[in-house]
């Protein structure tokens, strides 16, 4: 069973939950979500059970009563200060898509607290092109459209077959959004435009496995090629580029998860991977 906790540090409370009884230390930095992520913390447990027995995970939410100004910077900011209340270092941080880039910032700024990292569909530099979806969820989230935001939200981030199962559900949560989960949506979303570290990835010191989709309606797959061009001649650099799993592959593919455990447990020589 999952143990929940509040950290406060510098002024802020950041909630996180844990599971497993392995040595090592996984971070899991979820990516822009609706909702709280920790409500569902069985679920995350329950998905992940396969590292339980090497590493203690740790998933971590945004802070609670985030500034109007919140960037992605800060955010990393503030998981780097709550992991070292915790006494975490040399971790094995999972981050998906805005997580991914919240582990960015917290592999360049704070190489001491991340061992390897692992990046699901993200991006270092988020183009104007390539915020077409984000800038619509925005919208739909400044309207008030709870139900509208959740199914668009789905809709991009599942392939069809997926949304179509959960287009139900989705109608149904939307009903619990509250007000305060809507301006919070809209500031992180917002904190996307702003965010840049392309010209910084060379600073990452520790391993790096990026997973990309080439049928990403999100961000596109150009977003994953970005990090492999800035890191490819970086020998402990891996890509591995998934089809017809949608945004959200580190929820469907099936594989995903023992990809992410293998090359944290690996000496990055498995042939699950492969260079693109």
């Amino acid at each position: 069973m999952a143990d929940t906790g509040v950290v406060s540090v510098n002024g802020f409370e950041m909630e996180y939950f844990k599971f497993g009884k392995g040595g090592k230390t996984f971070v899991i930095i979820p990516g822009l979500s609706i909702q709280r992520i920790s409500p569902s913390k069985e679920i995350v447990e329950k998905a992940y059970s396969l590292v339980s027995e090497d590493f203690t995970a740790y998933v971590f939410e945004r802070r609670k009563n985030i500034p109007d100004d919140y960037s992605i910077y800060d955010m990393a900011d503030d998981t780097a200060a709550v992991m070292k209340e915790l006494g975490l270092k040399d971790a094995y941080v999972f981050g998906a898509s805005q997580g991914g880039m919240i582990a960015q910032v917290l592999a360049i700024r704070y190489p001491a607290l991340v061992k390897k990292i692992a990046l699901g569909s993200t991006s270092p530099h988020v183009h104007p092109g390539q915020r077409a979806v984000i800038d619509r969820w925005i919208e739909l989230a400044e309207k008030g459209d709870r139900e509208g935001l959740y199914l668009e939200y789905g809709k991009q981030i599942f392939p069809p077959e997926v949304y179509a199962q959960y287009t139900d559900y989705f109608k149904e949560t939307a009903k619990r959004v509250t007000d305060e989960e809507l301006k919070k949506f809209i500031i992180l979303a917002r904190s996307i435009k702003d965010f840049d570290v392309s010209g910084e990835l060379e600073k990452i010191a520790c391993p790096v496995l990026a997973l990309g989709v080439y049928e990403d309606p999100v961000l596109d797959s150009d977003a994953t090629m970005e990090i492999a061009v800035n890191l490819d001649k970086k020998p402990d650099f891996l890509l591995y580029m998934y089809k017809g799993y949608g945004h959200a592959a580190f929820d469907t593919a099936p594989d995903y998860k023992n990809r992410v455990l293998d090359f944290f447990l690996s000496e990055n020589t498995n042939p699950m991977y492969e260079k693109k």
